[in-house]
Parts: structure tokens; sequence; C-alpha cells
């Protein structure tokens, strides 16, 4: 995951709406089932994945209440914990 790939999503939810994002998870998600992709591109799609999704969580966080800022580091500090254990 990368927080400025993150972010920029996140800009795009608040400019549009999150529902565009969570479309194209959908559209990947089938995409990575087709056979005859090499595991590098599954690679780069399952990396597409994990940062919307990682927009998304970002995105309820403010909703929430937190700042972008806020929910950006809330967000990789979660990220960074279940790595470490």
């Amino acid at each position: 995951m990368k927080i400025p790939v993150i972010k920029h999503i996140t800009e795009f939810i608040e400019q549009k709406d999150a529902d565009f994002i969570e479309e194209t998870i959908a559209v990947l998600e089938h995409l990575s089932e087709l056979e005859s992709l090499k595991d590098e591109e599954l690679d780069v799609i399952g990396e597409l994945i994990s940062n919307l999704y990682g927009a998304l969580e970002v995105q309820k966080s403010m909703e929430d209440g937190l700042s972008k800022k806020e929910a950006l580091n809330s967000f990789m500090q979660r990220v960074l914990g279940s790595i470490d254990k």
C-alpha cells in the first residue's frame, strides 16, 4: 500500500463518490479471476485493490470525524501494526 496513492484516491472520493471505487474494486476482482494473467499482472491488480480498499477505509474515518491527515496516519498505523504481528 502506498499512502500517496491512497491519498489521491481519497481525493477522488471526495470529489466524486465512493461508489466509483467500489465498482472499480468489483471489476478488478473479477479480472483477477482470469486464468491467463501472469503473476506480475496479478500482483499489480492486487496492489490496486489494496490501495482502493485503503482509500475507502480512510474516507470512512474522515466521515467519522477525523481529518484527512489523522485518517491517513491512523490507517497506516493499523497496517503497520498488522505487519509487525
